[in-house]
């Protein structure tokens, strides 16, 4: 009697395990608090040159919003927000299913603006998966996903011509007219060529820099989509895909 009592319990146990751990794997992580605090910054100093306001949001499948931020800060969210006339944001839902579902996977992204850059949100939605920011890279790592699609939002304006590559200069008006004013435009001529290849490489060195402090986090959500995907053939279920 005893024996079959432990034996029980023992079961009982081994479920719970069981349980508890699906409804770990089903839960969407959050970027780590480095990735979010990097984030901020790169988009701060975005924001300040451009004069736009960016931002990301992530949420679970049910709609709980797991990380949010933009250049104002973690935890602040660009839209209507009155400091942020201007904004973009990168907006993902992330759900995981149980593997005793047929249901797949499901990540969506989308890239949301102010009014005046409504006729360019498609073409910049479709342009983060240059970057490798397709639907696989944001349910191998969402946390990482999202913040990168935020820091790349700055550079697909540029490309797009949304916004000039050189920075805002703001001079004291003159209280008369200067006797030369021809020396004034050669001489910003002269410079705006270095000004805008020197703003040009700064925006790709952000670039660079982003992809090699994330290098390490995509090669372990890679490692992660392989084994959810040898856990899938394993246990006779199709293997999800994006």
């Amino acid at each position: 009697m005893w024996g079959g009592i432990a034996v029980a319990a023992v079961l009982g146990i081994v479920v719970a395990v069981a349980a508890l751990s699906e409804d770990n794997s089903l839960v969407v992580p959050p970027p780590t608090t480095t990735e979010q605090n990097d984030t901020v910054a790169l988009l701060r100093d975005a924001a300040e040159q451009q004069d736009i306001c960016y931002g990301w949001e992530l949420r679970q499948g049910d709609g709980d919003v797991v990380s949010t931020g933009s250049n104002l800060g973690v935890g602040i969210s660009v839209v209507d927000h009155p400091q942020c006339p201007r904004w973009l944001w990168v907006a993902a839902t992330v759900d995981y299913t149980p593997e005793s579902s047929e249901a797949e996977d499901f990540a969506r992204v989308v890239v949301d603006g102010s009014p005046e850059f409504s006729y360019d949100l498609f073409a910049l939605e479709t342009s983060l998966s240059r970057f490798g920011l397709d639907g696989a890279a944001f349910l191998a790592e969402p946390g990482w996903a999202v913040t990168r699609a935020a820091v790349s939002l700055p550079l697909l304006v540029v490309e797009r011509g949304v916004v000039s590559p050189e920075p805002v200069v703001t001079s004291a008006p003159v209280a008369a007219p200067s006797p030369l004013p021809a020396a004034g435009s050669d001489l910003w001529r002269e410079r705006s060529g270095w000004l805008i290849g020197a703003t040009g490489m700064v925006l790709i060195a952000v670039l660079l820099v982003v992809v090699g402090l994330s290098q390490r986090r995509r090669q372990r959500g890679e490692a992660a989509v392989t084994a959810r995907r040898g856990k899938g053939s394993a246990s006779g279920r199709p293997v999800k895909r994006a």
